[in-house]
Order: structure tokens, then sequence, then C-alpha cells
């Protein structure tokens, strides 16, 4: 009687302790995940590569807006101000910055 009850506790604790494990590694990841991105995500916005990829394609964008008929300008007014709103403006050069304001100015 003892050994089958040392037989099923032995079992319980090797099949059971990794169950238990993977169990609260799950919990934990969920948890903790979502946060984890967060924080890359932070961390890439806040990257010199992300800042000057986001100023260039601006810039690219005004060109073109200058270059627009008024239909398209239209348009593509809708799609700066979509994009400038996810840069902060100490990232934007000035007159990228006056450019985005004049846009918002004329909504």
């Amino acid at each position: 009687m003892r050994t089958i009850g040392a037989v099923v506790l032995a079992a319980s604790v090797i099949f059971g302790l990794p169950w238990a494990f993977t169990g609260n590694s799950l919990a934990l990841f969920r948890t903790f995940a979502p946060k984890f991105e967060q924080v890359r995500r932070d961390t890439f916005e806040q990257s010199k590569a992300y800042r000057q990829g986001m100023v260039q394609e601006l810039q690219n964008m005004q060109f073109q807006y200058e270059q627009a008929s008024p239909s398209h300008k239209a348009a593509l007014r809708s799609v700066i101000l979509h994009r400038a709103a996810d840069v902060p403006d100490d990232a934007l050069t000035v007159d990228l910055r006056i450019f985005v304001a004049q846009l918002r100015s004329s909504r």
C-alpha cells in the first residue's frame, strides 16, 4: 500500500510540477508580455532612426502637397495630419512644424 502511494506521489510530482510551472509561465507571460511590448514600442518610437524616418516621410509629403492639385491637397492634408499626430513636435524641423501647424489651422 505504501509502495502504491509512493508511486502515485512520485508520478504526481513528476507530471504535476512541470504542468504547474508551465501554467505559471503562461500566466506571467499573459500579464507581462503586453507591458514588455509597450516598452519596446516606446523605445522604438524614441529612436533616432524612427524620428528621422518620420521627418523624411513628412518632408516628402510636404513636397507632394505643394505640387498637388487642390482636390489632391485635401486628401494629402488628411494623411499628413494623421502621420504627424504620432510624431512629437520637438522631432520636427522648424519649417515642417510650421507647415503642419498651417495644415491644422486650415481645417
